[in-house]
């Protein structure tokens, strides 16, 4: 077996393509447009960067590739928690203790070398990303930016000395599911505006750099405390609202607003998964014709992001925003989709997704070692 850090375009390709070989028999994987991961991996082009290093390292035998990873520091998150954390994602490798054990191995090195004290994975790159390994919910097809990996990574992990460090779940609601929802949210959300002045809108596409601004600003008061928590710039606010534009959809993002100012906000996006399944990680030749067709079938969203600040998290402004998707469900052909994932140690949203009705149905597991 041989492991090597991927230098060269050709390597590059490998270390994207490895994933489409090993869940070639696994229907609910979706994979990703391969365009997307080269400008999404390629250091000079992701923000990440500006505040992050990296390695990428694939395991190969006989010159085969048997399985990738990525060893990262993250600059911003040890600053801002004090701490001297690795990470590692983009982990993927066929059943091989062997070869997983190598790979975390050698990004375990290079963390150390780094000054870190533990590792902790996957996050690719960060938990705004895709991260954690499925645990639950192997029967679910993923929704957008929702890793699906395979049933014996966790075995991979433990057996080279990696523990859990958190859970991070998926909670489902559907518009069906309504007269579940305790009746005490729709009372809120009835006195948002009369008591309290707080009103809610939707997503101006017109001014999508001012938009995502204020995104940043709520995001940032709102999630702060969260375990694992990294600052969102504007540039990178701005930089991801455009390079996804086709995914937002004005009916699904929301602000909250008292006096003009952003107190709350919800980025929901519909389900671009079901197109990219169509697609088979290429938009060319034909693909986008194909996309263009099947973005019209989608019928889920995935609340990704939904917060308030914290000096306005009495008033019920949560409770607004739930509301307004239900009434968003009940007007689109999105008729319910999953909401996270939320921290498993986040019991006020925990409760508020049972107020609402909804179920967990997928559980991602972070792991972590001591280096």
């Amino acid at each position: 077996m041989e492991l090597s850090p991927v230098r060269s375009r050709r390597d590059l390709a490998r270390f994207i393509r490895l994933p489409e070989r090993l869940y070639r028999n696994e229907p609910r994987w979706v994979p990703p447009l391969r365009l997307e991961r080269r400008r999404f991996l390629d250091r000079s082009r992701n923000l990440f960067f500006e505040h992050a290093e990296a390695e990428y390292l694939m395991a190969s035998r006989d010159g085969r590739p048997v399985g990738r990873i990525s060893a990262h520091v993250d600059r911003r998150l040890n600053d801002f928690h004090d701490n001297r954390w690795g990470l590692f994602g983009f982990f993927e490798c066929e059943d091989d203790q062997e070869a997983a054990g190598a790979l975390l191995a050698t990004a375990e090195r290079w963390l150390a070398e780094r000054g870190c004290d533990r590792a902790l994975g996957p996050s690719s790159f960060s938990l705004n990303d895709e991260c954690g390994v499925l645990v639950e919910g192997h029967e679910h097809a993923p929704l957008i930016q929702q890793p699906w990996t395979h049933r014996y990574y966790p075995r991979l992990l433990e057996q080279a000395g990696y523990a859990k460090a958190i859970d991070l779940l998926m909670w489902s609601l559907w518009v069906s599911d309504r007269d579940k929802v305790l009746p005490v949210v729709f009372e809120l959300a009835e006195k948002l505006e009369p008591e309290h002045g707080i009103t809610i809108r939707h997503l101006n596409k017109r001014d999508l750099e001012g938009e995502f601004r204020r995104f940043a600003d709520v995001y940032n008061a709102a999630w702060k405390d969260n375990w694992g928590f990294v600052p969102l710039t504007h540039r990178e606010a701005i930089r991801t609202a455009k390079e996804n534009r086709l995914l937002l959809d004005s009916n699904w993002v929301m602000f909250a607003e008292k006096d003009g100012e952003p107190v709350g906000a919800a980025l929901t996006v519909p389900d671009f998964n079901q197109v990219l399944r169509k697609l088979g990680g290429r938009l060319l030749p034909f693909g986008w014709l194909t996309a263009l067709r099947e973005r019209r079938r989608i019928d889920r969203v995935r609340v990704g992001f939904l917060g308030v600040r914290p000096e306005y998290q009495h008033t019920g402004v949560a409770a607004g925003l739930y509301a307004e998707h239900f009434e968003m469900a009940a007007r689109t052909p999105q008729k319910g989709g999953e909401m996270g994932w939320i921290l498993e140690t986040n019991t006020a949203m925990n409760r508020a997704m049972e107020a609402m009705g909804g179920e967990i149905v997928k559980r991602y597991r972070m792991y972590e070692k001591t280096l």
